[in-house]
């Protein structure tokens, strides 16, 4: 496949990471970036030596060259950026979450299934080589029969900006909801979430959100298996942590308790001091293209002075990037659906979104709509 997809990055800070990505596939031309700060952005693109910047988004969709715009924009913009990409006739691949609405949801749903067009949710977790260790045991058969998952996202966003103080928790749940979904490519049926705790009066008043913690248990459709996350952002003593546990018949795999420890794999029936076993995580660059597999194991930047904060928490994302611009990619030049696609990724998010309605209600059970369960 020698065709080259034309890419437009949209916002420049976590962004700008998978610039060199692009530049370096083969399927693909980086070739134009946009920020509102365009001194910021002429930094950049001197840098890489792009030519097409733009500091209004509504003029880059304009541009008949582009084929796809890959948005990593604050969350609030995600779902009407992505609207205004799929209706101006550009493919997209956007940060996560998908949207912070479950009408955002469906609408990107919708354009998706009228255009033809290619949606994909750029969620890191479920591309981190941790994740695709545990995908390749599952494949395999080492597992055995999938009995439990559960993952959890903590974070301290005391001091980020603009939109994040006060965030209900479950509204960014997507680092612990996808990997949950995607080891055995299942679907959510319904969600039940408990709140817990109490955060500052202060950030209470942002989303009229009270909780320290939100738990959630989630039902898979059509299926025995059920998954708990739980979330936290403010006002909980805990390293940031992104963590994935898949429980089998035959072996289970726990994330280590302190960030960069190795995983541990329990083996069932061996001899009680034997069950459990460290294990460090292989890389899965094998899976990539030789020109971007460097970009698994370390980031794009020359200094640490330059990397993104999310990046730098996240440990690195786990080596995700590449394998997220080359499932992008591959679905654009193979005309093949990628993981997570529109309804995938609506599933994912609609989760979490319902999850903090379900908190607000003491638990009630909420089902997910229709429109995020792929037709039979």
């Amino acid at each position: 496949m020698n065709k080259k997809i034309r890419i437009a990055i949209v916002g420049l800070g976590f962004g700008a990471e998978f610039i060199p990505i692009y530049l370096k596939h083969p399927n693909a031309e980086m070739y134009a970036i946009c920020q509102r700060n365009k001194s910021k952005m002429d930094e950049i693109g001197d840098t890489y030596g792009i030519e097409k910047r733009y500091t209004v988004y509504s003029e880059l969709l304009k541009d008949p060259n582009i084929d796809a715009v890959h948005i990593n924009t604050p969350i609030p913009n995600h779902a009407e950026q992505s609207i205004a990409a799929l209706k101006a006739g550009k493919h997209v691949a956007c940060t996560v979450p998908m949207a912070t609405t479950v009408e955002e949801c469906r609408q990107i749903v919708e354009l998706v299934k009228e255009t033809g067009l290619t949606y994909m949710m750029m969620e890191t977790v479920v591309y981190a080589r941790e994740f695709l260790y545990m995908k390749e045991l599952y494949e395999n058969g080492e597992l055995g029969k999938i009995q439990f998952l559960k993952a959890s996202h903590q974070q301290d966003m005391d001091g980020w900006p603009n939109y994040w103080p006060g965030l209900p928790p479950m509204h960014y749940a997507t680092h612990c909801v996808g990997p949950i979904l995607a080891l055995t490519r299942d679907e959510a049926e319904y969600v039940s979430c408990f709140g817990s705790g109490r955060i500052r009066e202060e950030l209470i008043k942002e989303y009229d959100s009270p909780f320290a913690v939100e738990t959630a248990h989630i039902k898979f459709r059509n299926s025995d298996l059920s998954a708990q996350v739980h979330r936290s952002l403010f006002d909980v003593a805990r390293q940031y942590r992104e963590s994935f546990e898949v429980y089998g018949s035959k072996k289970s795999v726990e994330w280590p308790l302190i960030e960069g420890k190795p995983l541990v794999v329990h083996t069932a029936k061996k001899p009680e001091p034997e069950i459990p076993e460290e294990v460090e995580s292989p890389d899965f660059a094998k899976l990539l293209p030789e020109e971007i597999q460097p970009f698994t194991t370390h980031g794009v930047y020359d200094t640490d002075d330059n990397t993104h904060l999310s990046f730098t928490q996240g440990a690195g994302h786990g080596g995700s990037h590449p394998h997220l611009v080359h499932e992008f990619l591959m679905a654009l030049v193979g005309n093949h659906q990628p993981y997570p696609n529109a309804v995938q990724s609506a599933n994912i998010t609609c989760v979490g979104i319902l999850a903090h309605d379900s908190a607000m209600k003491g638990g009630e059970i909420i089902r997910l709509p229709e429109f995020t369960i792929k037709e039979n």
